[in-house]
């Protein structure tokens, strides 16, 4: 039997991208029957599955928000020595990696002979320039180190091909694409949620996601509301965010015009995505910056609603033309594309259906659960260390 060490910098479990994407991982890994110690940060609710323990690091700051920051390098610290502790204690056949968190497998690696999975959700030295331009001199340290971490693994795992790509540059030994899947199957029907259409009979654009400034926000408020000029009858659903993240929001929208045009719900159950999706005409996704795309996107195209986002590879790595309006990432052109839809039902209805039967053919669960599974199988065969076939 094979016995992991996962290594999941975030607050686990939140309602937000790597987190969940994580859970889906070790949903995997538990039906497989793998063994795995998961080290991750203490904010967060705990999850179970058979198998699955979690150990987290010690919550001396709180508040973690998604991408660079200092309070995630004072976890990681403590991350790195509880790896250092566990490897100590126990003999680990492999370790999985997310995001920054490779640089304590390689560490455990070169001290411990572990090898590990590099699953990565992000490109390091980007993430770190767009959360602090201040910090580009950085730039080669970090782009050598990811280099570094991605020739050691035994397989790097990016969520999406732009990634792979940042990946391939780094000679990688082998490369498994393992891309998000719609969330929206895990819907509650017996849950009571807000009644939008009661509150928005004509047309409604809805946004899902953090309210973080590489999602664009700003752009698609300025957007919102040149479109709001041309089509009246539209109105704004902003679904998640922090409490100061909406209040600042709600400010911008009183300066440009739309206060009353514009609804923020707050952050709402994943378990409720597809109730929610499934009330609004055109879901929007503003993304400004960033390569890997957007979890929601995968929800959104399976609500077979259609969508607004801007040209970037950030989304056109999955969205084309005929499945999306696509739009470059300027409020003029971002407002023309709202616009549009706003005011073509044939239009919608037509992007809608052709996305629901892309997301269908290419991104199920299904297709997750197989890529994870055929990885790990042949990691498995590869009997990476002689512990797996001892145990076996």
């Amino acid at each position: 039997m094979m016995r992991m060490l996962f290594l999941a910098p975030q607050p686990f479990y939140q309602e937000r991208g790597s987190p969940i994407a994580i859970k889906l991982v070790l949903e995997v890994l538990s039906q497989r029957g793998i063994q795995v110690d998961v080290l991750t940060y203490h904010e967060g609710e705990d999850v179970s599955f058979d198998g699955i323990a979690l150990r987290r690091t010690p919550g001396l700051v709180h508040g973690i928000r998604p991408g660079f920051s200092w309070k995630k390098l004072v976890c990681d610290g403590f991350m790195t020595v509880q790896a250092l502790q566990q490897c100590l204690r126990r003999r680990y056949d492999l370790v999985q990696a997310v995001e920054e968190s490779v640089f304590i497998a390689l560490l455990l690696k070169v001290l411990f002979g572990v090898p590990y999975i590099y699953d990565m959700d992000s490109s390091l030295p980007e993430q770190l320039v767009e959360k602090n331009e201040r910090l580009s001199f950085l730039l080669p340290l970090m782009r050598a180190l990811e280099g570094l971490a991605v020739r050691h693994a035994e397989a790097v795992v990016p969520v999406c091909e732009a990634l792979a790509e940042t990946a391939r540059q780094h000679r990688p030994k082998r490369i498994v694409v393992l891309h998000d899947v719609p969330l929206a199957h895990d819907a509650v029907e017996d849950e009571d949620i807000d009644d939008l259409r009661a509150q928005i009979p004509d047309c409604l654009a809805m946004y899902v996601g953090n309210l973080e400034p590489y999602q664009g926000i700003d752009l698609l408020l300025e957007s919102f509301a040149l479109a709001q000029r041309q089509q009246p009858q539209l109105r704004l659903v902003i679904i998640g965010g922090r409490a100061d993240d909406i209040a600042r929001y709600k400010e911008r929208c009183a300066a440009l015009g739309i206060g009353e045009q514009t609804l923020f719900l707050g952050p709402r159950p994943v378990a409720q995505l597809g109730r929610y999706l499934a009330q609004a005409d055109v879901l929007v996704s503003p993304r400004i910056s960033g390569s890997n795309t957007p979890m929601k996107i995968y929800s959104y195209l399976q609500s077979g609603k259609p969508i607004v986002a801007t040209n970037l590879k950030t989304h056109t790595q999955v969205l084309t033309p005929e499945i999306a309006r696509l739009t470059e990432p300027t409020a003029a052109a971002f407002a023309e594309g709202l616009a549009q839809l706003a005011a073509d039902p044939a239009l919608r209805a037509a992007l809608g259906s052709a996305g629901k039967r892309h997301v269908t053919e290419c991104y199920s669960y299904a297709s997750f659960h197989r890529a994870l599974s055929e990885l790990i199988e042949s990691l498995e065969r590869d009997a990476l260390t002689p512990g797996i076939k001892e145990r076996t």
